[in-house]
């Protein structure tokens, strides 16, 4: 599939020692509701892709898919390890502006992902609308959006990554897609990298397509949550 290719030919231009590559929503095919001619199956071609080259590379990849699993379509993320084992999240928060509720089924469970010493909570696109669901009550360290956002509610994409690194105290990741989508709605990406107090570390310009390699600080996290406490603060509350 072309998209495979292309996004095989830029992970060949990652130079820099890398142990984690993030993908956009749909990566393969672009938001769309035209699910059952481009749903693969459960460890269908993409995820074999990934897999692939998530071993070349030596490090991991993560980014979600259109996937049939038992008659029901998902909008699914992989992690998948630099040994080719994964993890998978299907996106709870099913876009009903678009009709997405219609054609895919929600997920019921977050994830939190270990990898190299650090935890990591991988959501999707519409979940950033909803702090709830990504409140930091796993003491995760990373949250990472993968998303297709339009260019009409960008700034929203902007302040919601913002907000959601802020309140969890976390580094906030954000990767969307750029150019014209099969309906005419245009993306102007805004991938970024927030940390938890809110700047942006990230330099890469916004309106265009980049591959930028970003360095996390753990100490970055433990100090100014030692220092701060504002998690020792949250609300205590349960949801039925």
């Amino acid at each position: 599939m072309t998209n495979r290719a292309l996004f095989s030919a830029k992970i060949k231009e990652i130079l820099e020692e890398t142990d984690l590559i993030i993908l956009p929503e749909m990566f393969t095919t672009g938001f769309t509701m035209n699910a059952a001619p481009l749903a693969e199956e459960i460890v269908g071609t993409t995820l074999q892709w990934m897999q692939s080259a998530a071993k070349e590379k030596g490090c991991a990849i993560t980014g979600s898919i259109i996937v049939k699993e038992n008659e029901q379509f998902f909008n699914r993320l992989y992690f998948v390890f630099p040994n080719g084992t994964y993890k998978q999240y299907d996106k709870k928060h099913t876009f009903t502006l678009a009709g997405e509720h219609k054609t895919f089924t929600a997920g019921e469970e977050r994830i939190i992902v270990d990898y190299e010493g650090w935890k990591i909570c991988p959501l999707i696109c519409y979940d950033l609308r909803f702090p709830v669901w990504a409140r930091n009550t796993s003491n995760y360290d990373v949250l990472i959006y993968a998303a297709n956002w339009p260019k009409k509610r960008v700034s929203a994409w902007d302040s919601l990554l913002k907000a959601r690194a802020i309140e969890n105290m976390a580094y906030c990741i954000g990767v969307n897609r750029v150019g014209l989508d099969g309906n005419g709605f245009e993306y102007t990406g805004h991938s970024a990298v927030y940390d938890v107090l809110g700047e942006r570390i990230s330099s890469a310009k916004f309106e265009q397509e980049f591959i930028e390699t970003i360095t996390l600080s753990k100490e970055h996290i433990v100090s100014n949550r030692k220092h701060l406490q504002f998690l020792e603060d949250r609300d205590n509350f349960t949801l039925e």
